[in-house]
């Protein structure tokens, strides 16, 4: 039984390798290939890791295979997102048939920063705005009635 689990997970795992391969060959842009790369391989990685760790039958082996899969499961989206926001700093295209860019409008080429889809009051405004008075509370936290 133990073989049977094993060779299942080495398989599904090294096939899971391969589809994030070919992801890289055949998908068209940077960003869709590093989404292959970062889903397909951290998953096989992962597949492969229980499978040693299942084969050896041995603590030490599962909690190096644990904390490694951890470990990729953590960095490897950080890993891409970066390298992502990167690349599209620098200009690197979108595929065409990109059905969306949520960054085209918000970026600032010149400055390099990014403003946040919601935008924040300009400071001009925020010295037009009326200060709102709050008087103190009481000494039981609730504010003194009126």
């Amino acid at each position: 039984m133990n073989e049977i689990v094993f060779g299942t997970l080495m398989l599904v795992g090294a096939a899971l390798m391969l589809l994030a391969a070919v992801g890289v060959l055949r998908l068209p842009d940077l960003y869709t290939r590093m989404h292959s790369t970062t889903k397909a391989a951290s998953l096989g990685v992962a597949l492969l890791l229980v499978g040693a760790a299942v084969h050896f039958q041995d603590y030490g082996v599962a909690a190096r295979a644990l904390a490694t899969v951890t470990f990729i499961f953590m960095t490897s989206p950080i890993a891409a997102h970066l390298l992502g926001r990167a690349a599209y700093f620098v200009g690197t295209p979108l595929w065409p048939g990109s059905v969306r860019d949520d960054l085209r409008g918000h970026y600032n080429r010149r400055t390099h920063e990014l403003e946040s889809v919601i935008t924040r009051p300009s400071r001009r405004t925020l010295l037009r705005l009326p200060r709102v008075r709050r008087k103190p509370l009481g000494g039981d936290g609730r504010a003194p009635r009126p």
